[in-house]
């Protein structure tokens, strides 16, 4: 079974939930920008939390089967049609071979997510199929797809084949169920700013009085020059109290450092594994879903809140995909 690219759009690449145990050898985590909206496409057909899928970027490719199949498209809302029907997301759609799955305009959001059950057969590199692009590791050959690729699916696994029973006595060209979940944080109207919850970061304390108040009270824009590594972010300038020599340090997701212009970046999914500027605040995990699925352009407001409460919120929110994965399991 596989899928056939016949026309690659912007950015189109597979992901996981990255690449973990190697940064103190250099190799970037990478992985999904929205691992919440990856675990979610997963769960929804019947595949592992951590499989595979294609993480879509703004402008969707074009897509083709050429077995039945389930599959579930979640985070962003690229417009998905089937055979110029458009598909519901959020949901389990059984499809039928040789349709056309497209991806037209962005209506919501910047990343979509196609995970199909049994997930991608690609290699896995240091245990994980997700791409890291600049060392063209991992994913399809290394790389985004394009147009004439053709990817191996793995079979389906069994909690997802009764599912696609079910809707193949039903089907013509494809065919969802009526159940679906709903996207908490992916904001339909672009126009308004983005609240973002942030701990203050390590050299929080070396930055002015003015700098740390305007951070908290001004919002920032994240700029053209953003990218899966970080987000670059325009508005008031951050300054250190004096000048500061740092030696290298470990860094992780949603870390938001300050290089010498005063710029803050937002370090995201295919991040260095060290940085030597400061770190002015850390978004926490829940919120980075957010930062992902916000294009160039958008606004962010920062909230400081206490470790505690960004540990109750994490915990919440893993205690609530458990509850979803039983749902889901229940439905099928």
């Amino acid at each position: 079974m596989s899928l056939k690219v016949l026309k690659a759009g912007l950015l189109t690449s597979v992901q996981d939930l990255g690449r973990h145990g190697y940064q103190k050898y250099g190799v970037s985590v990478s992985g999904a920008m929205d691992t919440y909206a990856l675990r979610i496409a997963n769960l929804l057909v019947g595949n592992e939390k951590c499989e595979s899928a294609l993480e879509i970027t703004l402008i969707g490719p074009t897509l083709t089967l050429n077995k039945n199949t389930l599959l579930a498209i979640t985070g962003a809302n690229l417009s998905p049609t089937i055979n110029g029907n458009p598909v519901p997301m959020w949901r389990p759609v059984y499809l039928t071979q040789d349709c056309i799955l497209e991806f037209g305009t962005c209506l919501s959001g910047c990343r979509a997510y196609l995970a199909i059950a049994g997930g991608y057969s690609v290699p896995k590199i240091m245990g994980s199929k997700s791409t890291y692009f600049k060392a063209g590791l991992g994913g399809f050959q290394g790389r985004a797809i394009k147009a004439g690729d053709i990817i191996s699916l793995d079979p389906s696994p069994n909690l997802s084949s009764t599912l696609i029973q079910k809707l193949f006595k039903k089907s013509d060209d494809f065919m969802s169920t009526s159940w679906y979940l709903d996207s908490p944080y992916i904001a339909a109207d672009s126009t308004s700013n983005i609240t973002v919850r942030v701990l203050r970061g390590n050299q929080f304390d070396a930055f002015t009085n003015d700098s740390t108040r305007q951070f908290f009270l001004s919002s920032f824009q994240i700029t053209p020059q953003s990218d899966r590594m970080g987000y670059r972010l325009s508005g008031v300038n951050l300054q250190l109290n004096k000048p500061l020599e740092m030696i290298s340090e470990a860094i992780g997701p949603g870390i938001i450092q300050v290089p010498p212009d005063g710029n803050p970046i937002i370090l995201l999914a295919d991040r260095q594994t060290v940085g030597g500027y400061p770190q002015i605040a850390k978004i926490i995990a829940v919120d980075i879903p957010k930062i992902a699925q916000s294009s160039p352009g958008s606004k962010i407001d920062f909230q400081e809140i206490s470790l505690n409460e960004a540990e109750k919120l994490y915990l919440i929110e893993e205690k609530k995909i458990e509850y979803l994965k039983k749902a889901i399991d229940f439905k099928m």
